[in-house]
């Protein structure tokens, strides 16, 4: 195999880059550890939480050796980490969809073997990637320092370089899984250590709208969820400065539409039909804010309830909070906002109780009023949650990341990097969201809007619907086809 970081879709990295690239690994090892020669054993389990509702068993490294074999004809790897909730959102719409289509998907989470080099190696950059959000809330950082690193540095090939290098490490996770079993990966390190370790059909499903080296994994299938960033990604768009890059082949890159659950676009109809019906009927509007991975936005939450909390009490509107796995973030919204208390259901912890609100809110005859919060431990939880929840609510409040892309009305508060800009720039293009907005006053504008406007949400839910039938929502079950026919090709 050909050394990745050297050359990457024909750019040629200059000596300097690559040796400290190669310098940086070593680091990293010294720093980690060198698996390089282990050979983990692997087993599958039952996934106890999403296992019944998208049929995933988990792909578990380095903890003994199992009982079931995986399914080489209809067996799937949907390959992630967790990096915040978005790459794990993406994944379960992957799973989703793969069941769908009559396949067997298998969750394999790189950042969840804590005896192995490559966790090791993606918990210290996820440790950084937290504190860098949390402190993007000083906008002097967020300007000298986050919104260019996410923006630009990010988009270099160099960074490509150096993340292929880091990748030979990550490699042997991959050791003992069949290399025949097609992987989906949600984010570019599972689809790089995969390549490198050997897996024959990888589709490298990249989640955002800004084109940035960062996502390169040359030898996989690249999918794209617009036009757009499948331009800008073709012609490798400003990844070497001000130079002309060599292009990507057409062949490693596939136009697919947007990453979501089969069943939130089976729904979409129904989901949209009953929005409308409640804004025609006078009925409280629906208002769901969810909290990211990072737990980056209290404070715009907090005045966002603050806003919205007589038109609660007035059962003008209802409000979902879902603050993902942090108790802590609902018991300082509880504390500091004068009322919500009163006003509050709490949903913790308790899966079943989620779940039934959620199935009940799909109800047109069930009578929903107040505050309700949402809060799980478990992360498979904590991200499931908002998607059952969705379907029933009218608007989803929350930073233009890969929710940017879900079917339904979204009012996009202010980013977590400037990369995500382009997620709420293509919403509004298509009609299914509104403009970043990046201050309270602007948020509590655009959420008078929604409340007072009688076409504001209408407008939105008929583009929802024209989009479905354009395909627009398919991009999940595009990406299990690619990664199952790249295998069906090989054997005929």
């Amino acid at each position: 195999m050909k050394d990745k970081a050297k050359v990457i879709f024909g750019n040629v990295i200059p000596d300097k880059i690559y040796k400290k690239a190669c310098k940086a690994k070593k680091k990293n090892m010294k720093k980690y550890g060198d698996d390089t020669d282990k050979s983990y054993e692997v087993k599958i389990i039952d996934n106890p939480y999403i296992g019944k509702s998208l049929g995933v068993s988990d792909i578990r490294v380095a903890e003994g050796k199992g009982n079931e074999d995986f399914d080489m004809e209809k067996g799937i790897i949907v390959g992630n980490i967790r990096m915040g909730f978005g790459h794990y959102r993406i994944s379960m719409a992957m799973a989703s969809c793969a069941q769908h289509l009559g396949y067997k998907p298998y969750w394999f989470d790189l950042n969840s073997f804590p005896q192995t080099t490559c966790t090791k190696l993606i918990s210290g950059q996820n440790e950084l990637y937290s504190l860098g959000s949390r402190l993007s809330k000083n906008p002097v950082f967020n300007k000298l320092v986050w919104e260019p690193v996410n923006y630009e540095l990010f988009r270099k090939l160099s960074y490509n370089c150096a993340d292929q290098k880091n990748a030979e490490i990550m490699a042997p996770v991959y050791k003992n899984i069949p290399k025949d079993i097609p992987v989906i990966a949600t984010h570019v390190w599972p689809a790089q250590a995969a390549i490198h370790a050997g897996m024959k059909y990888v589709v490298n499903a990249i989640p955002d709208n800004w084109p940035m080296a960062l996502h390169l994994s040359e030898g996989s299938i690249h999918t794209i969820q617009t036009h757009m960033s499948y331009h800008g990604y073709r012609v490798l768009n400003g990844m070497n400065g001000k130079k002309v890059c060599n292009s990507m082949n057409g062949n490693d890159l596939v136009y697919t539409g947007h990453y979501i659950d089969y069943e939130l676009v089976d729904g979409i109809e129904k989901d949209c039909g009953q929005r409308i019906d409640r804004k025609k009927n006078g009925k409280p509007m629906r208002f769901l804010l969810t909290i990211g991975g990072a737990g980056a936005q209290k404070e715009l939450f907090a005045g966002i309830i603050r806003h919205l909390i007589p038109e609660i009490r007035n059962k003008r509107a209802v409000l979902y909070v879902n603050v993902g796995d942090y108790k802590n973030v609902w018991d300082e919204l509880c504390s500091e906002i004068e009322g919500m208390k009163e006003l509050a259901a709490s949903h913790m912890d308790n899966w079943e109780d989620s779940t039934e609100f959620a199935r009940k809110a799909l109800d047109p005859s069930y009578e929903i009023n107040g505050i309700h919060g949402f809060w799980h431990k478990n992360i498979f939880e904590a991200v499931y949650i908002t998607n059952l929840l969705m379907r029933s609510c009218d608007v989803l409040v929350t930073k233009p990341s890969e929710l940017s892309f879900y079917p339904v009305p979204k009012l996009f508060i202010r980013r977590v990097g400037k990369h995500e800009m382009w997620g709420a720039i293509h919403s509004a293009e298509i009609g299914d969201g509104t403009l970043e907005c990046r201050d309270l006053p602007h948020i509590n504008q655009m959420i008078d809007l929604f409340m007072e406007d009688d076409n504001y949400l209408i407008d939105m839910c008929e583009n929802i619907k024209r989009n479905k039938s354009i395909g627009i929502y398919d991009g999940a079950l595009n990406v299990v086809k690619i990664a199952m026919n790249m295998k069906e090709k090989k054997l005929n």
